[in-house]
């Protein structure tokens, strides 16, 4: 297949036509189309965007940033707000740059941008400047970013009423081809009536990518002719009386916009004839979900026609275009409004018929028997839709059995859309977040969270909860400390939100003068929830300690953590500057001062680092932490110490431990904190190179592709920030590439931050043929699963149906967030497996660990995606030639020979699934066989002597000879007593495994450092705790003395024998014994559980020191409600106990 010629400057290139965009590129090539047609106009104009950063419109400065060089060549600025109003402020001075005869260009042209929230804050600018008016030669759009489900924001939204408020026209575009047509009509309006005008976004329409035709000509702007425009125009004024303007405003202005709608026909019958007598009405991303709902109806153009239906798709919400509308729906008998959330539409089109019912009647909110129809809350989707207008069309006695047939596919979609949710996958902190530290607080405080990624702590289980608005963190506190028990509490903020409008918080709650607050404002150099953007005016750490000190607070300390590079001599002389792991003293200290207190957290935001590292732009730490499986107790407490995602579960034969997954690692170390010997430190370090030149990959079958019926509809669904979006933008170049029509929306928001993610992607033979790329329920016809939990959940479960979906799927065990908490957790693979097959069938799905072929031959996990997208291809999942697949990646220009190995290996694993199975499992196969009880055994002589495993044989065999599954469980509690971890024990285990495990994983490793807490010479902290140092390669020397008097352990001799963690331990051994003797003679079918449980108990008494301590008192209580119920025949549940 020829493939088109296609580069990834052509989005901003005005001389190709047919271009793939997503909704925010076609935002930045907007302003530019507009230059071009002022220019051909015969006008000087420049261009002028600004605004402030939120989701769905928050990646419209970083784009904008990167066609500085094709913008400054069209005479456009971007300039990115401090905040939304002042954005907006700025952006209605342009308007202004003519009024005195000062202009260098003859008029400015400019957008704002914000989400809805920040549309709230920006309504008192946008009553003055609408009132104002537009240049004549400028013009302004209000770029409305709209979350209507709160998918990544704080409260579920929609901002139309906002602008209604201040009498702004409001455009709805359907698909980011609508995004460049209303956007040139906006400006074109904007400047004929006056007026500010809104142009809505939502996801499905600005976070999508289609192929646009880019011409910027393609609109030709027509000027009413039946509007007079009164003596002196409608454009802003340099002398204008506020009165003026308002009379201005409601005479003339929203009616030369109705007028202007009217002349270019923004509202127009797309659908049926006038002879209909059914109509249907919907704008913006309804009007996707009407027509897909249409399209689910089988309702086409000729069928609409012989139903008598006919639609009307407003482009303009408000005002409505009255005129047009009457003429539209004159010989209607009822009209159905599809519109989400509050109602906008409806009630104007009942204004427009009031005086003229004429019998219509209108249904939109709610039925004429007030039943709910299409609801306010949250979103619509097409299949609910599409239901309710097959019910609407059946009571008004319009049926046919096309749509029949049509409805009863429906009903049973939704009835099968009933999936269980085995697991989720909740947005975390990323590896090494300077969140995971800065959000703690003190035993016996609580906390507030933030906007942004400091939301997400509310679910981690660190005794914050609540949060305000966008700068008005702390101010709740205000109003709430004067009738509260609670005497302080801790605010966290971000250097973003701080710079955005923070500060003024921090004022009001000094200026209360009688409010027990601490801010912690974390200083992570990047607002990180929308991309990783440097804060406004390069505000730093330094600066924001200056200006606290400034407004008085009670007391500063800065922390900071100590892989940072902070200017200590630009900090204000008279504040305390301490590093991290002084922050929790810090804390219990600044708690009891009273009035506001700061503390200013610095820390770079961990996904930046890792940007910046790539390019050379921030140090890197020449070293890696490693855990000595062999030490590791599994307790868990590196996790609740720095709650990071890359500590992973280890399994093994002694039970579950911990591992680090170097690649996600982003070296922040706090893992070490962690109160246990088992962390290294490995100097110079690199992680092994991959094994991919030592296989040579056989010849690949080619697959039978799939034929496009009308859309082929591609789930893709993945983990956030793994890089699962780019399969999605290489499935849209691909197929841009063949000349067809694609659709791509991205599924993501605050699941960008490890949370669940669903790309949806839809494939046409031409561009016309897609219309709504949502896909609805059961309308999958391959998925793409990058992650078995995401993609055996609910949501992505009722988007497949057997006999049509097909899927691939990674089944690699990529634990969720929660593992950080809860050290026992599991993910349920078994029922997630079970969920996948029942609802696609056996043959349907094919299972891959891609991120272990990832890892073994590609050298990073970063590549299992891709090679997911290699698996689906050969598949037969994908109906795109692979000649494009991989010219797509060269397109992409990152890691591509990297990614199109991962092709090729995941084409490998499904041509030949066996042979990509032996060659992950290679030595692990064998490791499935050991004899327990032997290794156990072969464990304590090593440890002790052959006299301590005889003796632990001699129990084992007796409890297995009562009972095996008893003596199982006895086997592996016994041996954990019995093998307790003391310092000659650690010092034997590193001395004769940690070289090979690290030599296993490493390669340059210049010197190993340990962590300890040696008994009698450790620092203890304030809660008399011992705490760890560091100590140099010399240890192993010491190890080998230590391992050596193994002998004298437990004797009088052994001096670390007499603290009180040795005593516990060997008292656990003699208890253990002696309980063990007590149930072995009287086990009994209604005991039996309890003393299996109670044989297996010692394994939850894991960790060293006080970790251990607290885990051997948790244990004793279980112990005793265990025997308890035991010597009373058994007779109470062993999960009471548990």
């Amino acid at each position: 297949m020829t493939l088109q010629t296609v580069s990834l400057n052509d989005r901003y290139d005005l001389a190709k036509r047919h271009v793939l965009l997503n909704g925010t590129q076609a935002l930045v090539r907007l302003t530019m189309m507009q230059k071009a047609r002022d220019t051909a106009a015969g006008l000087n104009t420049a261009g002028y965007v600004t605004g402030y950063r939120g989701s769905p419109v928050g990646a419209i400065d970083m784009q904008m940033l990167k066609a500085e060089k094709q913008l400054t060549a069209s005479d456009i600025k971007f300039s990115p707000g401090l905040n939304e109003d002042l954005a907006a402020t700025a952006l209605w001075g342009s308007q202004q740059a003519n009024l005195r005869g000062e202009g260098t260009y003859d008029g400015v042209f400019g957008f704002w941008y914000g989400k809805g929230p920040g549309v709230d804050r920006t309504g008192d600018v946008f009553r003055h400047a609408n009132m104002a008016g537009s240049a004549e030669n400028g013009g302004v759009l209000a770029i409305m970013g709209d979350d209507h489900t709160g998918e990544s924001s704080t409260v579920l939204h929609q901002s139309e009423f906002a602008m209604v408020d201040a009498l702004m026209p409001i455009l709805s575009p359907a698909g980011v081809q609508e995004v460049l047509d209303y956007g040139i009509l906006g400006w074109g309006l904007s400047r004929y009536s006056g007026c500010w005008v809104g142009l809505k976004c939502v996801k499905d329409t600005i976070e999508v990518t289609e192929v646009v035709d880019g011409d910027p000509h393609r609109i030709k702007i027509v000027h009413p002719t039946d509007f007079e425009m009164p003596e002196g125009g409608l454009n802003i004024k340099l002398i204008d009386d506020r009165t003026e303007q308002e009379a201005r405003l409601h005479d003339y202005k929203r009616f030369a916009a109705e007028a202007f709608a009217r002349a270019n026909k923004i509202d127009k019958r797309v659908l049926g004839t006038e002879k209909a007598k059914i109509g249907i009405v919907s704008s913006g991303k309804s009007w996707l979900d009407t027509i897909h709902a249409l399209d689910l109806l089988g309702i086409d153009a000729v069928e609409a026609e012989q139903l008598g239906i006919t639609t009307y798709k407003i482009g303009m919400v408000w005002p409505l275009d009255m005129k047009s509308f009457r003429e539209w729906s004159n010989n209607l008998d009822l009209i159905i409004v599809v519109e989400e959330k509050r109602k906008l539409i409806e009630v104007q089109i009942k204004e427009a018929i009031f005086d003229d019912r004429n019998g219509r009647r209108v249904v939109g909110w709610k039925k004429e028997n007030g039943d709910v129809l299409f609801t306010v809350k949250g979103a619509l989707n097409p299949v609910d839709v599409a239901r309710q207008l097959g019910d609407l069309l059946a009571e008004e006695g319009v049926e046919s059995d096309k749509l029949a047939k049509a409805k009863a596919v429906l009903d049973d979609a939704a009835k099968a859309d009933n999936a269980e949710e085995i697991a989720s996958r909740e947005p975390w902190f990323c590896s090494g977040c300077p969140h995971n530290t800065s959000t703690k607080v003190p035993e016996g405080s609580r906390a507030y969270a933030g906007i942004g990624c400091h939301y997400m702590v509310q679910w981690m289980d660190r005794e914050t909860l609540g949060f305000t608005h966008m700068g008005g963190e702390g101010a709740n506190w205000i109003g709430e400390s004067a009738f509260s028990t609670t005497k302080h509490v801790f605010q966290n903020i971000g250097d973003g939100t701080y710079n955005h409008s923070g500060i003024q918080a921090i004022r009001a709650a000094i200026a209360a003068g009688d409010v027990n607050i601490t801010y912690k404002v974390l200083y992570n150099d990047a607002v990180a929830m929308t991309g990783g953007q440097q804060n406004e005016g390069d505000l730093s750490a330094e600066q924001i300690a200056h200006e606290l000190v400034a407004m008085r607070v009670k007391e500063l300390v800065v922390v900071y953590d100590e892989k940072e590079d902070v200017d200590f001599a630009a900090m204000p002389k008279c504040i305390e500057v301490v590093e991290r792991k002084n922050l929790m003293d810090v804390q219990n200290r600044i708690r009891e001062i009273e009035g506001v207190t700061a503390i200013v957290y610095i820390q770079t935001c961990a996904a930046e680092k890792r940007r910046r590292r790539k390019r050379g732009l921030f140090p890197d730490p020449d070293k890696r932490i490693f855990i000595n499986p062999d030490v590791c107790e599994g307790c868990g407490d590196c996790g609740v110490q720095s709650n990071c995602v890359s500590i992973l579960p280890l399994e093994t034969e002694l039970g579950r431990k911990r591992e680090i997954d170097q690649f996600s690692c982003n070296k922040d170390f706090s893992c070490v904190n962690g109160f246990c010997p088992s962390f290294v430190t490995l100097e110079g370090a690199q992680i092994k190179k991959s094994e991919k030149a030592e296989l040579a990959l056989p010849m690949l079958p080619e697959p039978t592709l799939p034929t496009i019926n009308g859309t082929h509809n591609i789930v893709i669904t993945g983990v956030g920030g793994t890089g699962v979006v780019t399969v999605g933008a290489l499935l849209g170049m691909a197929a841009h590439l063949e000349g067809k029509g694609v659709g791509m929306m991205e599924m993501a928001g605050l699941a960008q931050k490890g949370g669940a993610v669903h790309i949806h992607c839809r494939i046409a033979n031409s561009p016309e043929d897609i219309s709504a790329i949502r896909v609805a329920v059961g309308e999958a016809d391959a998925i793409i699963g990058g992650d078995l939990v995401t993609t055996s959940g609910a949501t992505t479960l009722g988007l497949m149906t057997r006999g049509r979906s097909r899927a691939v799927c990674n089944s690699h065990q990529i634990m969720t967030g929660e593992f950080t908490m809860n050290t026992e957790f599991t993910l349920p693979v078994d029922r997630m497996n079970i969920a996948l097959r029942a609802r696609i069938g056996e043959d349907a799905l094919s299972m891959l660990d891609a991120t272990k072929l990832a890892e073994k031959f590609l050298g990073d996990a970063i590549y299992s995606n891709v090679l997911m997208l290699g698996a689906a291809w050969q598949s037969g999942l994908i109906p795109l030639s692979l000649s494009a697949l991989e010219r797509a990646i060269e397109l992409n220009g990152a890691g591509v020979e990297g990614n199109q190995l991962a092709i090729k290996f995941g084409r490998w694993a499904i041509a030949f699934p066996d042979d990509a199975t032996s060659a992950l499992e290679g030595k692990a196969q064998s490791a499935k066989s050991v004899d327990g009880v032997e290794y156990r055994a072969t464990h304590l002589r090593k440890y002790q002597n052959n006299r301590l495993a005889k003796k632990y044989i001699k129990r084992v065999n007796a409890a297995k000879s009562i009972d095996v599954e008893f003596g199982e469980a006895l086997s592996k509690g016994y041996h954990k007593l019995l093998s307790y971890k003391d310092e000659y024990e650690v010092a034997r285990l590193h001395r004769e495994t940690l070289e090979k495990a690290v030599a296993e994983q490493f390669t340059d490793v210049r010197a190993i450092r340990f962590h300890l807490a040696p008994p009698m010479f450790a620092k203890k902290d304030k809660q008399g705790r011992p705490v760890k140092s560091e100590f140099g390669p010399w240890m192993m020397k010491v190890f080998g003395v230590l391992a050596a008097l193994k002998p004298i352990r437990g004797t009088p001799l052994d001096i670390f024998g007499y603290s009180a963690e040795r005593k516990m331990e060997r008292a656990l051994i003699g208890e253990y014994q002696k309980t063990m003797d007590e149930i072995s003679g009287s086990i009994s079918s209604n005991n039996r559980d309890l003393a299996i449980a109670l044989a297996a108990l010692p394994l939850d008494i894991r960790g060293f020191g006080h970790v251990k301590a607290k885990n051997a008192e948790t244990a004793a209580k279980k112990r005793e409600e265990l025997l308890a119920a035991f010597r009373t025949g058994g007779d109470t549940q062993v999960q009471a106990a548990q």
